[in-house]
């Protein structure tokens, strides 16, 4: 403690004052470019931050006062305030700002700077840092700069990163969350359990049965949130996942019966994640389906996709949609329209990285009649309840955004995203998604 106030005193963060007459004091507060990772991490991040508010602060335990009733006269951001996280970007980003570096304006915690001899990019998530640069000199030099500014720690090359565990050879990156995953099944007393094949019980049914009794809420909603951070590196339970979080209110123990089927099939091979071959072709690949009535109590459809950079999934989404459609054409334009704005949000960020794609993106839908109002400019009666939807992806195909193409149900790798696959069917959509196991026997 007193190490902390210490640090506190040397970096200004107050000054002892007296209380002005009407203030209050607060209580004290507790791959495809083969490009260079590295990870950094920002000493007492927040500390940084400068302070426009008038704030006063008890004196915490420890600190001596010169006069009975002085308090603390922040000068600075310190942990738990309101402003803290925003004073300390906004201090950070206007001095990435005077070194050069560009903010992206569709990601902004993305920093981007590029001279005659290297490209640099900065992603922040408060105080921890992955820097990406084409050489070691660059890579110095920035790692300099910010720890003359903030005193940062080195972290050397990405390896672990707010719960994903980075491997990286001379021909892949690999990304899961093993480590993660195992807490879940030792935390939820899984973790020797019989594994499973499939992350989904064959009947679904009793999970929409409404009439049987709530059952253990906050450890359900737990579990659950748990399982929906671990969906960011496997795509493969992002379905059962989203399905099961639709009970969270008032799930029965029919619910936590299938949230275990999950975790069965998350210890089969707890080490799955996603492989990033180096050097495949930086093409923009998305595939859209849809679940037409999926939900029987609201009887609204489900958008379904998965996009790819090269043979890289590198986004995919399972959502409800916001409104009833009133037709599977309809709902599948819905899920057109998403895609399309992913697929737009991806080539804004592969421009921000100056990154140039090598063929035209593709965007590819196996319903026939949905194409067809994609290229047909007249509206029917079965089609102007659903205009805005239509111009979006109608505006962008014309822009060449993308090309829209046909292809069969059974290619359709989306399919994963929408429904309970057989288990032989799951298994080679799983593959062609680019999931495998460093940790697991081939």
């Amino acid at each position: 403690m007193n190490k902390e106030i210490n640090a506190l005193e040397l970096n200004s963060t107050w000054y002892l004052t007296d209380l002005p007459k009407g203030k209050k004091p607060t209580g004290s507060l507790a791959a495809a470019k083969n490009w260079h990772l590295h990870q950094l991490d920002v000493d007492n991040a927040f500390l940084h931050g400068e302070l426009n508010e008038e704030v006063y602060m008890s004196p915490p335990s420890g600190l001596s006062v010169s006069k009975q009733g002085q308090v603390c006269r922040l000068t600075k951001s310190l942990y738990g305030l309101k402003q803290a996280s925003q004073q300390w970007f906004a201090k950070l980003s206007s001095f990435l700002i005077s070194l050069g570096f560009v903010q992206s304006k569709d990601d902004y915690s993305l920093f981007v700077q590029k001279t005659t001899n290297s490209f640099t990019t900065l992603l922040f998530y408060v105080d921890d840092v992955i820097l990406t640069v084409n050489s070691m000199e660059a890579i110095n030099r920035t790692k300099s700069l910010l720890h003359q500014a903030f005193k940062i720690k080195d972290l050397g090359k990405l390896k672990f990163f707010l719960g994903f565990e980075v491997a990286r050879t001379t021909k892949a990156i690999y990304l899961c969350q093993i480590k993660y995953a195992l807490d879940i099944l030792e935390e939820t007393g899984m973790l020797y359990s019989k594994p499973c094949q499939s992350p989904l019980m064959s009947n679904t049914k009793d999970l929409f049965d409404t009439n049987k009794i709530v059952h253990n809420t906050d450890s359900y909603r737990r579990l659950i949130g748990k399982l929906l951070y671990l969906t960011n590196s496997r795509p493969d339970i992002s379905f059962s996942v989203h399905l099961l979080s639709q009970f969270v209110q008032g799930p029965t123990i029919h619910h936590h019966q299938a949230a275990q089927h999950i975790l069965r099939y998350i210890k089969a091979d707890p080490g799955r994640g996603l492989f990033f071959p180096i050097g495949t072709d930086i093409q923009i690949k998305g595939f859209s389906d849809y679940d037409w009535t999926a939900c029987p109590e609201t009887i609204r459809s489900v958008t379904r996709f998965c996009i790819f950079l090269g043979s890289s999934l590198v986004s995919w989404k399972t959502k409800k949609q916001n409104t009833v459609s009133r037709s599977s054409s309809e709902a599948e334009y819905r899920a057109l329209a998403t895609t399309t704005c992913e697929i737009q949000w991806i080539s804004y960020i592969l421009r921000d990285l100056q990154v140039q794609t090598d063929l035209p993106a593709v965007l590819y839908c196996d319903k026939q009649y949905a194409r067809h109002i994609v290229h047909n400019p007249t509206f029917h009666e079965r089609t102007k309840h659903i205009d805005i939807d239509c111009h979006v992806v109608r505006e962008r195909l014309q822009q060449n955004l993308f090309c829209l193409l046909p292809i069969s149900s059974n290619d359709q790798l989306a399919d994963v995203f929408t429904k309970a696959l057989h288990l032989t069917n799951f298994k080679i959509n799983i593959s062609k998604l680019g999931m495998l196991s460093i940790h697991h026997p081939a």
